[in-house]
C-alpha cells in the first residue's frame, strides 16, 4: 500500500523565518556558537530589522517543531480595544457617529472637557485609531505618494521663516464663500496674524504682511504657494524691497507645505466647518476675522503642540532668544507697499491702467509720467506728482464733463504805447489799394511806400 505523502505549506512569513534559521544553521554547523552564529545573521542587511532575542526563539521553535514552527500564531480578534477604557471607547463611538468629521485628537480634548479623561491622562492616538478601525467609525485617511522626497523641515528659531496659505470656507445661513488668510511662524508654529476676504487677492495678502511685519518684525524667508495673490509682480516686488528670501512651494504638491496643511486641518476641524450654514455667524470679512483672531491667539496659540514636545506656541514664541527684526518705522515700511510705472497721457488728460481710465490734472498732456499706487489700498488708488505734490487720480466722470464748463486758457493783456506790428497783409494791401498821398497831404518819394 502506498504511503500517503504530505506536502509542507508555509506562509511567507514562516519562510523568511526559515530564511534566517538557515543562515544561523550554517554559523552553527561551522562550530560557532549560538551567541556567535545569531550575531554574524544580524550582520545580514535583511528586508526588516531584527533583534538577537527574536533570532533566539526562532531557532527554538525550528528545534522543537521543524519549519511548521516558525509560523505565526494566530491572533484572536480584539473587538476594540485591550488598553483604552470602555469609557473612552464608548465616548469615541458617541462622537464618531454624530460628528464623523471629527479627528482622533479632537475626541481627545472632547473627551477631557467632559471629563471622561483625567488632565494627567494621555490615550494613545494609535490605540485609539486601531480601535475606530476595528469598530468600523469612519476615519479620514490621507493620500499617500510613493514615488516623492518628502522631507520634514523646521526651522530652528522664530521669524526665521513664516508660513501664509489661504483657506476657503462657507459662512453663514446664505453659504457664502470666504477666504481665510492665516500666517503662521514655522519654528513656534505661532499664529501670527489672520485676514479674511472674498478671494485670494494681491491685495488682501500684502495687507496680511503689513500687519503681520507691522506687529511681529521682519521674517528671513517666507514660504507661500502658487496662488494667484502670491505669485504676481506686485508681491515679489514689496518682499525684495523687504529683504526678505521668497520660496515657492511645489505645484499640487501639499505634502510639501506639512506644517500649513496640518494647521488647515485643525482650524477646519475645530472652527471653519461650523460657520457653513449657521444662522448665527455674521458672514462679513471684519466679523469673520474677529472671530478667527480669536480662536488663533486665545485659543491654538495656547493649545499643548504634538510637533513641540507638548509645549504650546506661546510659550515657543516667547521662550525664543532670537531678538525680533522690526522695521525701521512704519513710513519705511509703508514706502515699500508703493509701486510705480510709467503711463503717456492722452491729449484730453486720461490716463489707462487696468482698463480704467483716470483724469489728470492740465498740464501734462502728452507727456509720459510715473504714476504712483498704493498696494494696501483696496480702491487701487493712483497719484502722481503735480506741482511738487502728490495728487490722487480719479476715474473719468463722462457725464459730469459733459455739463461741467471748459476751462479757459489765460489771455495775455495788449501791451500798451506800441502801435501794432504790420503784417504781410497790411504790407500788400498798402501796396496795391493804400492813399496816393501820405498824411501830410503830399506825395510820397519814389521808393518811399511804392515802386514805379
Amino acid at each position: 500500500m502506498a504511503r500517503e505523502r504530505h506536502i509542507l505549506e508555509l506562509s511567507e512569513e514562516a519562510l523568511f523565518r526559515l530564511d534566517v534559521v538557515s543562515a544561523a544553521g550554517v554559523w552553527l554547523k561551522q562550530g560557532f556558537t549560538r551567541a556567535r552564529a545569531i550575531a554574524e545573521v544580524l550582520k545580514v542587511p535583511w528586508s526588516r530589522p531584527l533583534s538577537a532575542r527574536t533570532v533566539y526563539r526562532w531557532l527554538a521553535a525550528h528545534e522543537q517543531q521543524g519549519p511548521l514552527g516558525l509560523e505565526p500564531e494566530a491572533r484572536s480578534r480584539i473587538a476594540d480595544s485591550r488598553v483604552l477604557s470602555r469609557r473612552l471607547i464608548d465616548f469615541l463611538k458617541r462622537e464618531k457617529q454624530s460628528d464623523p468629521q471629527a479627528s482622533l485628537p479632537e475626541v481627545i480634548a472632547r473627551a477631557r472637557l467632559k471629563g471622561v479623561l483625567a488632565p494627567d491622562e494621555k490615550p494613545s492616538r494609535t490605540s485609539l485609531w486601531r480601535a475606530a478601525r476595528r469598530l468600523e467609525l469612519p476615519l479620514t485617511r490621507p493620500r499617500r505618494l510613493a514615488s516623492t522626497d518628502m522631507r520634514r523641515w523646521r526651522y530652528p528659531h522664530r521669524m526665521d521663516c513664516v508660513l501664509a496659505d489661504g483657506k476657503r470656507f462657507r459662512a453663514s445661513a446664505a453659504r457664502l464663500r470666504r477666504l481665510a488668510l492665516f500666517f503662521l511662524d514655522n519654528a513656534t508654529r505661532y499664529g501670527l496674524d489672520v485676514l479674511v476676504g472674498t478671494e485670494e487677492t494681491t491685495e488682501l495678502f500684502l495687507t496680511g504682511l503689513y500687519l503681520t511685519v507691522e506687529g511681529s518684525g521682519l521674517m528671513g524667508v517666507l514660504f507661500l504657494d502658487n496662488g494667484s495673490g502670491f505669485i504676481s509682480r506686485d508681491t515679489r516686488l514689496v518682499v525684495a524691497r523687504l529683504k526678505v528670501s521668497l520660496i515657492y512651494g511645489t505645484a499640487r504638491y501639499p505634502e510639501g507645505h506639512g506644517a500649513i496643511e496640518a494647521f488647515n486641518k485643525t482650524v477646519k476641524n475645530k472652527l471653519l466647518r461650523t460657520f457653513d450654514g449657521n444662522p448665527e455667524i455674521d458672514s462679513a470679512p471684519e466679523a469673520l476675522r474677529l472671530r478667527l483672531r480669536h480662536w488663533l491667539h486665545e485659543v491654538y496659540n495656547h493649545t499643548p503642540h504634538e510637533g513641540l514636545g507638548g509645549r504650546t506656541p506661546a510659550h515657543a514664541w516667547h521662550e525664543d532668544t532670537r531678538p525680533l527684526a522690526m522695521p525701521p518705522d512704519r513710513g519705511w515700511l509703508k514706502e515699500a507697499f508703493v509701486s510705480s510705472f510709467t503711463r503717456r497721457v492722452s491729449k484730453d488728460n486720461v490716463l489707462s491702467h487696468d482698463g480704467r481710465d483716470y483724469e489728470v490734472p492740465r498740464g501734462h498732456a502728452g507727456e509720459r509720467i510715473r504714476v504712483f499706487r498704493n498696494l494696501l489700498d483696496p480702491e487701487r488708488s493712483l497719484s502722481i506728482l503735480h506741482e511738487g505734490r502728490l495728487v490722487k487720480l480719479h476715474l473719468v466722470d463722462v457725464v459730469a464733463n459733459a455739463y461741467s464748463r471748459r476751462a479757459r486758457p489765460r489771455k495775455l493783456p495788449a501791451p500798451q504805447g506800441q502801435t501794432p506790428p504790420e503784417t504781410s497783409g497790411a504790407l500788400a494791401y498798402n501796396r496795391d489799394l493804400g492813399p496816393l498821398v501820405d498824411a501830410d497831404g503830399g506825395y510820397p518819394e519814389k521808393g518811399e511806400d511804392h515802386e514805379d
